[in-house]
C-alpha cells in the first residue's frame, strides 16, 4: 500500500523542519507549515523533490550567491524565494 497524501503531507512536514541545519529547519519548516495544508498533489510532489536537495544549495539560491538552474525553477521553489522575503527571513552566510 502506498503512502497516503496525509502521510506524505506529514512526512514532508518532518523532513523540512529536521533538516540538520538550523537555518533550513527554520525557513523549510515554516514554509512548510504555511503552504503545505494547501498543496494540491503536483506542489506535494515539487516540494518532496525540494526536499531531496542539499540545505547549501537551497541557502545559497535564496541568498542570491548562486543562481537557480531551470531544471528547479518550479512553482514551489518561486513561491519559497517569495516566501523568505515577505516573511523576513534574514539568512545571512558568515564567512
Amino acid at each position: 500500500m502506498g503512502e497516503t497524501e496525509e502521510d506524505l503531507r506529514r512526512r514532508l512536514y518532518y523532513q523540512a523542519a529536521h533538516r540538520g541545519m538550523k537555518e533550513s529547519d527554520l525557513l523549510l519548516g515554516t514554509f512548510a507549515k504555511v503552504h503545505l495544508p494547501r498543496f494540491d498533489a503536483t506542489q506535494l510532489a515539487e516540494f518532496d523533490r525540494l526536499l531531496q536537495l542539499q540545505d547549501r544549495d537551497i541557502l545559497y539560491w535564496r541568498l542570491g550567491q548562486e543562481p537557480l538552474p531551470p531544471e528547479h525553477d518550479g512553482p514551489v521553489m518561486r513561491l519559497l524565494l517569495a516566501f523568505t522575503l515577505v516573511a523576513g527571513f534574514s539568512i545571512s552566510e558568515k564567512r
